[in-house]
């Protein structure tokens, strides 16, 4: 199971109401290689990257069979190998952070042969554009690279940074050009010329009926997954609370129904699970 099953492919938007906002179209739309590398820019204006290649549309990782596989919405690289992952997240599911991190080590088991040396893992930026402030501080953007605590002036100098961008901030702490992006992404369409393209590409997409064909199948795939999983949990459900019966447990009946937590706690309690 792919780790996109809980951003915005999953409701019932349909193809035609689609934004730059969703996941899948957001990845066609960086399919336009100027497209790409201008909102890196943006995003990095320290940076000079002088063009970008795709090792892949929308990389698919799948490290092993017991471990979890990830799809990438846009992995790039550039002239110098520095690596580029931008993800499209419109839900905040409490567990980016600890994602940022199992996209590190994925994406770092892919840049290294065995039999290389560490020191040739290329520079990383995994970064996540929301449309929700995550960290409640009311910034446009949070940057986090490795640092010592004793001594903030030293720099692990690991090569990788996580940045996370909110669309959902009025701080004047970015560029104008980032917040003209931001803005279209939080819905707006604000004067700028990069918005502007943005937009062609986005009406150009939805014309192309491949992809159309191709995000009703996602959408179908993952509305059936979601039932299923819908299913198991009230067999899991049914099952813990015969459990609670037998053993005379009322009172946690009650409880399991509100707190998730606490009904987690008990299905490896009993061993539950299916």
């Amino acid at each position: 199971m792919e780790v996109k099953m809980e951003n915005q492919a999953v409701t019932n938007t349909s193809w035609e109401e689609l934004s730059i906002s969703n996941d899948f179209l957001f990845g066609k739309v960086m399919q336009e290689a100027e497209l790409c590398k201008e909102l890196l820019q943006r995003i990095l204006p320290d940076l000079e990257i002088g063009h970008i290649e795709y090792p892949e549309l929308q990389k698919g990782i799948r490290p092993d069979a017991d471990a979890k596989s990830i799809r990438l919405d846009v992995y790039v690289k550039d002239g110098r190998g520095t690596v580029y992952d931008v993800e499209m997240q419109v839900t905040d599911t409490k567990e980016l952070p600890k994602r940022t991190r199992y996209y590190q080590s994925l994406i770092d088991l892919q840049l290294i042969d065995k039999g290389r040396t560490y020191k040739q893992l290329k520079p990383c930026y995994i970064i996540f554009i929301c449309p929700f402030d995550m960290f409640g501080k009311g910034r446009h953007i949070y940057t986090f690279t490795n640092i010592c605590e004793e001594d903030t002036s030293i720099r692990l100098e690991d090569g990788t940074a996580k940045i996370f961008l909110n669309a959902d901030s009025q701080m004047d702490d970015v560029s104008r050009e980032l917040r003209a992006f931001l803005d279209y992404v939080a819905g707006e369409k604000p004067d700028d010329a990069f918005v502007e393209k943005l937009e062609k590409a986005v009406k150009k997409a939805k014309r192309n009926r491949q992809w159309r064909h191709e995000y009703m199948t996602l959408l179908m795939r993952d509305q059936e997954n979601m039932e299923r999983g819908k299913k198991v949990g009230e067999e899991m459900m049914l099952m813990l609370i015969q459990k609670l019966v037998d053993d005379n447990r009322f009172d946690d009946i009650s409880k399991i129904r509100d707190d998730q937590e606490y009904r987690q706690s008990l299905y490896k309690e009993y061993g539950i699970f299916i």
